[in-house]
């Protein structure tokens, strides 16, 4: 993992085709994303990508929704780029302008495929030091993509 002062970004190879892989982190995003990681007032039911909505959330127990932000882009089976909205001290930003982005490649080798994370613009934030810390963390990507590799099998 290396981080800078706006950058977190790691990388894992999964043993799956890029379509697979693709298809894990995006259609299959409930089946790693883990139940404590949301921030909605109610536990965390689902967490959804949606192309067709162009939106990636949380749904709550209680039937509640809450944004995490917008698909910036959508490129099966090469790329999705998420937009961040949730800033350090673990809120939704009220800011447009405060929002980082999450991008992540598949790229094929061989048999398998190399998956990187990028979450960039940190500095956005409010909190943006925190921020980039918890998210460069063992609590944060590296062990969500960890999450991740294990639903790829």
């Amino acid at each position: 993992m290396q981080a800078t002062d706006s950058t977190v970004r790691r990388e894992v190879t999964v043993n799956a085709t890029q379509e697979r892989a693709f298809e894990v982190f995006t259609a299959g995003f409930d089946s790693w994303w883990p139940r404590g990681h949301h921030i909605g007032e109610a536990e965390l039911a689902k967490a959804v990508i949606d192309p067709e909505a162009g939106q990636w959330y949380e749904l709550g127990t209680d039937g509640s929704r809450c944004d995490w932000g917008e698909i910036l882009a959508y490129d099966p089976p090469r790329r999705i780029t998420l937009q961040w909205r949730i800033g350090g001290t673990w809120t939704l930003e009220t800011d447009p302008a405060a929002y980082s982005e999450i991008d992540v490649t598949f790229t094929p080798e061989g048999d398998a495929t190399r998956v990187t994370l990028e979450h960039r613009h940190l500095d956005r934030h409010t909190a943006a030091e925190a921020l980039r810390d918890a998210v460069g963390a063992e609590g944060g990507w590296p062990g969500l993509l960890q999450l991740y590799s294990e639903a790829v099998g």
